[in-house]
Order: structure tokens, then sequence, then C-alpha cells
């Protein structure tokens, strides 16, 4: 692949942004007619940029001119996908590039690996495009911080894609859980216990499958030879990409605990666990249990692999603990246990919701034509990830770490803070 210097693409971008009309059809008071179109960019086509992309689609003023991936495979699929349900063929590529540059295309999913999050959301912000950028905001706080800067100096929408926040129970339960009725709140906890999750064994390098650019697909990230399990879905398990179930499973369910808790930021964290039942090559914890000290309340995180009892006889699920009872949740339902010794709640059960996906890509959609900010914004989306994260920095230092959120450095500890930052490989830079 012949690389573009960081100075000649922008330089590129910024030509296209200026020379670009927005939408096809936008106001003199900067808002989108109603049925406008929105030209969707797909970068990552994936089983996530797949499913991701089938729901964008469900809105009938959205269509894909776009996708690219690094794998030609992946990208054909989503190509399919588009001509299926739209009648004709996008344009197919392979650098990420392509869609930032194109005038063809207004808005940019980012449904790539985590390491791939942070400079396809930058460069869109940079180009003129609003984003809807999947969980977490990147491998790294500094990287988080970048993306929100960015699209703030660009005043553009973005959206990360933890559906979970468009979701009415979700809500409901919030709004609960904020009204004082489970009494004072003094521990909450988010869990996953997945049986599904195997070895993924430890097969040997190979050479990359026929028609990727693997090089590419590392980009920022170190430079290593090709193992089949550090590729798609497995990437997850592996540092150099991803922070495994805790930035996977919870980034999804801490945002509903940080969310009804308030925007307050821990400070403390520590963190334990290791790999004690996996036999294979992956990298992150199959077993953690973390525990943030936020100023009023104490938070927990717990994963484990191979079984799926977990707390409430759920296999995942978050609880809000209070002085009243406890309100216990997961998506197929929400459930209060009064406290025995006390009697101002009545033990109930009440269902669950239908999927939120569709709402919180319609709410992305919405404030692409209203310029709202939506209801996962960037600011909200680097609390939730920056939380994450600090769980992963605890249980890979070894050591209880002190977080203060002004300077978002880790106090007194240099070594904590190399895992803030973000360190990538040339020719790729973070802009800040």
């Amino acid at each position: 692949m012949k690389s573009h210097t960081r100075r000649q693409f922008l330089g590129q971008a910024a030509l296209a942004a200026a020379a670009m009309p927005m939408f096809s059809a936008v106001s003199t008071s900067g808002q989108t007619a109603p049925s406008a179109k929105i030209r969707l960019g797909v970068v990552g086509c994936g089983g996530m940029g797949k499913g991701d992309l089938a729901t964008f689609l469900l809105n009938p003023e959205v269509d894909c001119t776009l996708v690219c991936d690094v794998d030609p495979g992946k990208a054909a699929e989503a190509a399919a996908l588009v001509e299926q349900k739209r009648g004709h063929k996008p344009s197919v590529a392979a650098d990420f590039r392509k869609v930032i540059e194109s005038r063809e295309v207004d808005a940019v999913l980012v449904a790539t690996p985590d390491h791939w999050h942070a400079l396809p959301t930058i460069y869109a912000c940079q180009a003129g495009k609003d984003v809807y950028v999947e969980k977490p905001l990147a491998t790294t706080i500094s990287e988080g911080r970048a993306m929100l800067n960015m699209a703030q100096r660009h005043q553009r929408i973005v959206q990360m894609g933890a559906q979970r926040r468009s979701c009415p129970t979700y809500a409901k339960v919030v709004e609960w859980v904020q009204s004082g009725k489970l009494g004072k709140v003094g521990l909450v906890r988010a869990w996953a216990y997945l049986d599904w999750i195997k070895s993924i064994g430890n097969p040997p390098n190979a050479a990359p499958p026929a028609g990727v650019d693997y090089d590419l697909w590392l980009g920022p990230a170190a430079k290593r030879p090709f193992n089949p399990n550090r590729f798609h879905f497995n990437f997850r398990w592996f540092w150099d990409y991803a922070g495994g179930l805790m930035t996977d499973w919870g980034v999804h369910l801490l945002q509903v605990l940080l969310w009804a808790m308030g925007p307050q930021p821990p400070k403390a964290v520590l963190s334990s666990g290791g790999k004690y039942v996996l036999e294979d090559n992956s990298e992150t914890p199959d077993t953690q249990l973390t525990v943030y000290e936020f100023p009023s309340y104490t938070m927990v995180w717990e994963h484990k692999v191979g079984v799926g009892l977990g707390l409430y006889n759920r296999p995942w699920g978050m609880s809000f603990t209070g002085t009243e009872g406890t309100l216990v949740i997961n998506d197929s339902g929400w459930e209060i246990i009064r406290e025995p010794a006390k009697d101002s709640l009545e033990s109930r059960k009440y269902p669950g919701g239908a999927d939120p996906r569709p709402a919180h890509v319609r709410n992305f959609l919405d404030c692409v034509k209203s310029r709202q900010q939506p209801v996962e914004n960037l600011e909200v989306g680097h609390h939730i990830s920056t939380v994450a994260h600090l769980g992963n920095i605890a249980l890979r230092t070894g050591r209880k770490i002190v977080w203060d959120p002004a300077t978002e450095k880790i106090q007194d500890d240099p070594e904590a803070n190399r895992l803030v930052s973000a360190s990538y490989r040339q020719p790729w830079v973070l802009p800040q």
C-alpha cells in the first residue's frame, strides 16, 4: 500500500470538505430537510458493521454509497446487503480514506476493530462528516479525548453505538433509581458470566488471507506476524486492538450504571483477574473483578467466561442496591427486590423491551438533521469508555490507581499513564 502522509491526507480532506455540499438538501438555517437523503459510508464490514448497516437501511432516507473493508470478502457481503435493500451496488474500497475523501458520503459508520475507531472518526470530523462509531471509543483514553476534541472543534454529530442509552426500559429504570425510591444507593454492580466464550486454541502464525491488506488492518497497532486468532471477531482478546470483556461488554453495561448515578468521575480503581480457564493465545483476562471508588458510591464490574450462572440467577446484568431495596435489570426485564427489614417497597417484576438499536440509529439520524446532540454523544461516550479503560489499567499495573479527571492522568504513576496514552506505529499519528 502506498501510504499518504498525514499532512497530504488532511490537506486533501480539507479541500474535499470545502468543495462538497454537506447534504443534498440543507436549509438556510443549517438544518437538513426531513426528506433529505443521508448518504452513508461504511468503514468496517464485519459482523457488527453489517448489523449496523442493516439497521441504518431500515430508515428510508438512508442510502449507502460506499463500503470499505481491508477484507474484500467482508466488503462484498456489505455491498450485497445494500444491493438487496436499495437495488444498487455501492462503491467498494479497501482503504478507509476513500470514504473520508468521497463527495458522495455525508455520514460515516465506523465499525472496525477498536484500534481503528479513532482515526477514521477524527478524519471524518475534519472532512465535515458526521459519525456513528461503535463502542468503546478506542483502545485508550487519550484517543477518546482526541475524538471528542475534534468532534467539538468541527461541530460534528458523533454518536457512540452503545444502544441501551436509547432503550425506554432502561430510561424508566434510570428514572426509578433517580427518584429515590430505593433509598440511598451506595453499591451498583454489572456482571457478565458468558458460557459461550470458549478457548480459541493456539494456531500458528500464517500468511494473511488472500486479498487482505494486513498492514492496513494493523494500522497504528504494533507490527506483528499475522495470526488467525488476532483477526476478525477474536481481535477483542488482544491488548493491541481492544480491551477484552471489560471494554466490550463492560461499556454496554457500565453505561447504564453511570447514566443512573450521574456524570461524576471515579476517584480510584483497583482490579484483579487473569487467565484462569482458557488455554489459548488470547491475552485479556477470562476472569476479572474491578472496584471503582466514586465520591458517593462504589461500583463493581465482574466477568467470567465458560459459565452462565451470574448474580441474581442472570448470566449478565446490572443491579442498584439502596437502603430500601435492590433493582436488578438486563434485557429480559427488571425487578425490585424489597429489603427484608423495610416495607417501603413491594417486590415486583417488569418485562423487558424491544431491541433498542433501531432507536439509537434513528436518534443519530434525527440529530444529523437537527444538529442537536445525540443521546450518547462523545462526551457521554468518552466518560463511559474512560471508566472501562481505567479498570483495565488497574488490572494491568496490578495496583490501585488514583484518577485525576481534570488532567485525565493517573496520579504519581508513569507506568499507568503510559496505558492512558496511545502509542502509534509510524506513519500513523493521532491528531490532538
